[in-house]
């Protein structure tokens, strides 16, 4: 096999392309996955924070964003 011929099929050979843009793409929806969970995470935190001050007869507005 000419070595040439060979280099020249490499170079246009895309198969590999396709894997590559699919683990891209799963990084960033994992990555927006993560920042949304901490995002949520926090929030939830913060209600219930809220709450058990609350409870606890402390005047708060949970409703408040």
């Amino acid at each position: 096999m000419d070595i040439k011929c060979l280099l020249k099929e490499f170079i246009e050979d895309e198969s590999g392309l396709t894997a590559v843009e699919y683990a891209i793409a799963g990084g960033l929806v994992v990555g927006g996955m993560i920042a949304a969970f901490n995002t949520l995470g926090t929030n939830a935190t913060d209600k219930i924070d809220c709450l058990a001050s609350a409870v606890n007869g402390n005047s708060t507005d949970c409703t408040a964003p």
